[in-house]
C-alpha cells in the first residue's frame, strides 16, 4: 500500500521516523498555516479521515485503560480528565470513559455568557489558537477530590508528592491527539498548577511525536513544579523537518492551489456527485436524554455516561430506521468541537447496521487536498461556519467526503449549530448533497449550565418539529432550535501568556509575554526607510522593526566592560526599586515590564524579591507604544487574573517622562472605557534620571548595559509591533522571537552577573531603601524642561526628536538616523559604547555644559535620505 504521507515527504523531505505501526497511524498533509506547514493526519483520530467508529472510540478507550493501569484503581477514582480542543475533545472523552469513573472537560473556543472561566491557553502552532476552560462546577480542576467525583509504555519524570487524602492528590489527565513540542501541554499544567497546584499529572496522546531535544524537556518541567508527570502514548517516533521547510511548504501550497484554480472552488478536485437528483434532507429527532449535556464543555461526569450509554441503542434506531436499505456504506459526520456524541451514535449504529459505517468531523483548520493516494487528504468541501463563531465567520471544512462513495451522510450538530447557515445554498448541507443519495440531520441540544440560563438574553420559545424535511439545494428559514439561546454579548478569548523556550530565551518562570508571536512575519525595514516614514508621518514606529543591529567583536567586548564595571550599581539600583516596590505596594506584587526594555529590569526585581524575601513575585511583560497607548487587552487578561491594584509597572529607565505620561493617560482612557478599575499608572524604574516617577533605585544617568543590545540582551525578543492587518481587536500587541541570534544571546549573563552581586550590595541596598522612603520622591521633571529647551535651541522644535539619558542614546543609535550626540562635559565610561557607535555612523559627538544628563541623543530633523545621504550617516549641518 502506499503511504498517506509519500507525497509531502518526497517533495519537502519530511520524514516519520518511528516504530512499525507509526505509518499507519499517521499520514502528512499541508497547510495554510504561518506557523506549521506540515499536518499529520491521523488515521484513528476520526477527525480528517472517515474511519470505523469503534476503530476510533477503542484507541482512545484503550489508552484510558492503559492510564487507569498507570494510576491503580485508586488512583484513577481521583482522577479528573482534560482534552484539547477541537481535535482531541472526543479523544479525550474517550479515554475517560476507558478509565471509567473519571468526569471530562474539554477546552473549548466558543465562550458561553454566565459561565466563569476557569483558565485558558495558547497553542501556538494551531491555525486558532485560544482555548478557553469553562467546567460548570467550579471544583472540577481544583483537585477537589469529593467535589469531582461526587457519588506504562509511560515516560516517567519527577516524583509522587506526599502521601495522603487531599485535594492534591487527584490526578489530571491531559489529552491531545499528538505531544511534539509539548509547548501546549506543558504551558497548560503550569498555568493550571499555579492556581491548582497537585502532587500528580498524566500526559495521554495517540503519538509521541517529540524531537530528541525535546524529550529531556518533561523531567525538567517536573522538577521545576515539583510534580510527577507521566506521558502515555499509542506510539512513538519523531518528524525530521529539512531547513526553510515552513517557506519551502507554503511556496507548495500557493503553487499547488494556483494549479488547481482553488482560488474560490469547494475542493481540491473535483469528485464526481452521487448519482441521481439530490434529495431533501431529513431532519432525525434523536430524543436526546434531558439533563446529559452534548460533550465535555461544560464536563461530562460518569453519572452523564451512564444514562447516555443507556440512551444510545435507541437513538440509533432511529437514524437507522430513516437510511434508505439500499445503503451500504453511511458516514457519521461531526461538527468541530461535537465529536464524542456522534462518535458514540456512529458505535452504536455499526451494532444495528450490516451497511460499513464511518465516521469524521468538519473542521476550522484550512488543509491543502491533493487527489494522490501517497496523500492524506484527498478531497475537501468547504463551507461557511454556521455557529456565529466568537471569532467572526469564517470557512470551514469537511475532509476526504466528497467522491468517497458515501450512500449516505449524517450529519449531527448541536442545537447552537442548527441555523440558516447550516441549510443556506452554499452551506454544510447543500455541499454534502451532491456527493451522497440521502443526507440526514440530527441535533444534539446545546447544553447550558443552570448557572448560565439567567445571564442568557433569553431562549427562543419556538418549536421544532421532529421531523422535518429541508431541501439541500435551496435556502431556507431554519427554525431556531428550543434548546439554543439567542446569540449573546460573549466574553472576549484572550490566550494566556507566552513563555519560554518557545518564546523568548527567558526561563518559563522568569516572564509571561502578553503578546503574540509574529516570528514568522517578515516586519523589518531599513532604517533609513523607516526614519522616512516615520516622519513623513507615512507611518507610526511601531508598524514595522528596524534590522536587529549585529554588533562587532569591538562593540561585544566594550559590552562585557561595561557590565563587569556596572554591575554592583545596577544590582544596588534592582535592591533599591524592590524594596521601595515592597514597603509601599505590599509584600506580592504583581510586575508587569513595558516590553522590552522594563523585562531584563522585572526580572532582576523578581531575582531580588526572591533572593531577600524567599518569594516568587509573578512576573508579566505588556506592550506600550508612544501615541497608540497600553495594550488594552493585556489590561484586560491582568484584571481577570490578578487584582489590578497589585499590579506594579516597571521600566528600564526614564528619559523625558512621554512613556510616563502615555502610561497614566491610557489607563485613564482604558477604566473609562471598559470599567476596571484599580490600576497605578505609576512606573517603578531603576533609573530615573528625567525625574519622571517617585520610584526609582538612582536618579543617576549612567550605563545600564541591557541597553547596549537589543534583543540579544533581552530574551531575543523584538520591539513590540501594533499594526492593524496583524493585531486584531481582541489580540494582544506582536512581538518577534529571534531564535537565529542564539548564538550571540547574552540575555542569562547579563542577568546572572547582575544577581551575582546581589549579596555584596545588601547593606548598601538596606541604607539606599530606607532613605528613599523618607525622602521626598515627588518628580521634578527637570528632564522633560531640559528637552524643550534642547529642542528650541538646536532647531528641531519637535520634543520627540530628542532623546535623553544614556539609555536613550543608545536606541537612536541603534534604531534610528542619529544627527548628533550632545555629551555632558567630562562624562567618562559610561560613554565609550556612545563615543563606539557614533564613530561607526558618522554621527559627531559634542561636548557641552550645564547638560542634566550624561548625554542626549538628537534624532535628524525632516530626515530623508536626499538630506542625509543613502547609507543614514548623519552629515554636518549649521
Amino acid at each position: 500500500m502506499v503511504w498517506s504521507g509519500s507525497w509531502v515527504a518526497e517533495r519537502l523531505g519530511v520524514e516519520l521516523v518511528g516504530d512499525a505501526e507509526l505509518r499507519e497511524l499517521l499520514g502528512l498533509a499541508l497547510r495554510r498555516n504561518p506557523k506549521r506547514a506540515h499536518l499529520l493526519v491521523s488515521h484513528v483520530l476520526g477527525k480528517h479521515v472517515p474511519q470505523y467508529p469503534s476503530v476510533v472510540y477503542g484507541a482512545g478507550f484503550q489508552l484510558g485503560r492503559r492510564v487507569r493501569d498507570l494510576l491503580g484503581e485508586a488512583g484513577a477514582r481521583h482522577a479528573v480528565v482534560l482534552g484539547y480542543a477541537e481535535t482531541a475533545t472526543g479523544l479525550g472523552h474517550a479515554v475517560a470513559d476507558g478509565l471509567g469513573t473519571a468526569p471530562y472537560l474539554h477546552s473549548t473556543r466558543r465562550p458561553v455568557a454566565g459561565v466563569a472561566r476557569a483558565g485558558g491557553f495558547e497553542e501556538s502552532h494551531s491555525h486558532a489558537t485560544s482555548h478557553l476552560l469553562l467546567p460548570e462546577d467550579p471544583d472540577l480542576l481544583t483537585g477537589d477530590v469529593a467535589a469531582a467525583h461526587p457519588a506504562d509504555s509511560v515516560d516517567s519524570a519527577g516524583a509522587a508528592g506526599p502521601a495522603g487524602a487531599g485535594s492534591a492528590d487527584a490526578v489530571l489527565v491531559l489529552v491531545d491527539d499528538e505531544f511534539s513540542t509539548g509547548n501546549t501541554v506543558l504551558n497548560t499544567i503550569r498555568a493550571l498548577h499555579e492556581r491548582y497546584p497537585r502532587n500528580r499529572y498524566v500526559i495521554v496522546a495517540l503519538a509521541d511525536m517529540r524531537s530528541p531535544a525535546d524529550r529531556g524537556r518533561l523531567a525538567e518541567f517536573a522538577a521545576e513544579i515539583g510534580a510527577r508527570v507521566d506521558l502515555v502514548a499509542r506510539n512513538a517516533g519523531t518528524v525530521r523537518l529539512p531547513d526553510g521547510v515552513l517557506k519551502k511548504g507554503q511556496a507548495l501550497v500557493a503553487a499547488e492551489e494556483a494549479a488547481q484554480g482553488l482560488a474560490q472552488s469547494a475542493g481540491a478536485a473535483a469528485p464526481q456527485p452521487a448519482s441521481g437528483a439530490p434529495r431533501p434532507c431529513t431532519r432525525v429527532d434523536l430524543r436526546w436524554p434531558a439533563g446529559v449535556p452534548d460533550g465535555g464543555r461544560h464536563g461530562f461526569t460518569p453519572e452523564h455516561r451512564a444514562r447516555l450509554e443507556a440512551a444510545l441503542p435507541a437513538m440509533a434506531d432511529r437514524i437507522a430506521a430513516e437510511l434508505d436499505d439500499t445503503a451500504r456504506r453511511v458516514l457519521v459526520l461531526g461538527f468541530e468541537e461535537l465529536m464524542y456524541a456522534p462518535l458514540r451514535l456512529g458505535t452504536a449504529l455499526e451494532d444495528r447496521l450490516d451497511a460499513e459505517v464511518r465516521y469524521s468531523t468538519t473542521t476550522r483548520s484550512p488543509v491543502l487536498a491533493v487527489d494522490d493516494p501517497g496523500y492524506a487528504i484527498r478531497t475537501r468541501l468547504v463551507f461557511p461556519a454556521h455557529d456565529d463563531p466568537a471569532d467572526g465567520p469564517g470557512a470551514r471544512y469537511a475532509y476526504n467526503v466528497a467522491g468517497a462513495g458515501f450512500d449516505a451522510v449524517v450529519a449531527v450538530v448541536d442545537s447552537t449549530a442548527d441555523t440558516p447557515g447550516l441549510h443556506a445554498p452554499d452551506g454544510l448541507l447543500a455541499r454534502l448533497a451532491p456527493h451522497t443519495a440521502q443526507v440526514l440531520l440530527a441535533v444534539v441540544p446545546s447544553y447550558i449550565p443552570a448557572d448560565a440560563i439567567p445571564a442568557m438574553s433569553g431562549p427562543s420559545t419556538a418549536s421544532v418539529p421532529s421531523t422535518a424535511s429541508v431541501p439541500s439545494t435551496a435556502s431556507v428559514p431554519s427554525p431556531v432550535p428550543s434548546s439554543a439561546p439567542d446569540r449573546q454579548e460573549e466574553p472576549r478569548m484572550l490566550p494566556e501568556p507566552l513563555r519560554g523556550p518557545a518564546f523568548s530565551s527567558y526561563a518559563p518562570d522568569e516572564v509571561g509575554w502578553l503578546l503574540q508571536d509574529l516570528s514568522d512575519t517578515e516586519l523589518e525595514a531599513p532604517t533609513e526607510e523607516r526614519e522616512e516614514a516615520i516622519q513623513s508621518g507615512g507611518a507610526h514606529y511601531a508598524e514595522s522593526l528596524p534590522v536587529e543591529y549585529q554588533p562587532s567583536d569591538q562593540y561585544q567586548d566594550l559590552f562585557k566592560a561595561a557590565l563587569d564595571l556596572s554591575a554592583g550599581r545596577i544590582a544596588r539600583a534592582v535592591g533599591a526599586v524592590t524594596e521601595t516596590v515592597l514597603a509601599e505596594r505590599g509584600p506580592r506584587p504583581v510586575l508587569v515590564s513595558l516590553a522590552r526594555a522594563g523585562t531584563p529590569v522585572g526580572v532582576l526585581m523578581r531575582r531580588w524579591a526572591r533572593h531577600r524575601h524567599g518569594v516568587d513575585l509573578p512576573h508579566y511583560a505588556v506592550s506600550i507604544v508612544r501615541g497608540r497607548g497600553i495594550d488594552a487587552n493585556a489590561l484586560r487578561w491582568l484584571a481577570a487574573h490578578h487584582n489590578p491594584a497589585d499590579v506594579v509597572f516597571v521600566d528600564g529607565w526614564t528619559g523625558k517622562g512621554a512613556i510616563t505620561r502615555e502610561l497614566a493617560a491610557a489607563i485613564a482612557e482604558f477604566e473609562e472605557a471598559d470599567g476596571t478599575e484599580g490600576f497605578n499608572p505609576e512606573i517603578a524604574v531603576l533609573a530615573d534620571p528625567g525625574g519622571c516617577v517617585r520610584t526609582y533605585g538612582t536618579r543617576e544617568d549612567f550605563l545600564i548595559p541591557s541597553a547596549c543590545l537589543n534583543s540579544t540582551v533581552s530574551g531575543l525578543i523584538s520591539r513590540t509591533v501594533l499594526r492593524s492587518d496583524l493585531v486584531g481587536p481582541d489580540d494582544f500587541h506582536g512581538a518577534k522571537f529571534y531564535r537565529e541570534l542564539a548564538g550571540s544571546d547574552v540575555s542569562g549573563h547579563f542577568l546572572d552577573t547582575v544577581a551575582d552581586r546581589f549579596g555584596e550590595v545588601a547593606d548598601a541596598v538596606d541604607a539606599d531603601a530606607k532613605e528613599l522612603l523618607t525622602a521626598d520622591r515627588a518628580p521634578t521633571w527637570e528632564g522633560w524642561a531640559a528637552v524643550e529647551r534642547i529642542s528650541e535651541e538646536y532647531g528641531i522644535h519637535d520634543v520627540n526628536l530628542v532623546k535623553p539619558g544614556v539609555g536613550e542614546t543608545t536606541r537612536v543609535l541603534l534604531r534610528r538616523v542619529p544627527w548628533k550626540i550632545l555629551a555632558k562635559r567630562g562624562a567618562g565610561a559610561d560613554l565609550e559604547h556612545i563615543r563606539l557607535l557614533a564613530e561607526q555612523r558618522g554621527v559627531p559627538v559634542e561636548e557641552v555644559d550645564d547638560l542634566p544628563y550624561t548625554c542626549v541623543g538628537l534624532i535628524h530633523p525632516k530626515y530623508t535620505r536626499g538630506a542625509t545621504g543613502a547609507d543614514g550617516k548623519a552629515v554636518e549641518s549649521k
